[in-house]
């Protein structure tokens, strides 16, 4: 499960690299999206329930 979850996140990083002509408008939404799953992992780490 949790390599599971690390695979998930590292693509999530990549996704959120504004390298694509297309993704130039979507401001910080991606990286703060990415913050977000971060922040949940880490307290759901710190409670012990990962």
């Amino acid at each position: 499960m949790t390599n599971i979850l690390i695979i998930i996140l590292v693509l999530m990083l990549i996704g959120a690299l504004p390298r694509w002509p297309h993704s130039a408008s979507w401001g910080y939404l991606p990286s703060g999206a990415v913050g977000m799953v971060l922040l949940i992992l880490l307290v759901m780490l710190l409670t012990g329930r990962l």
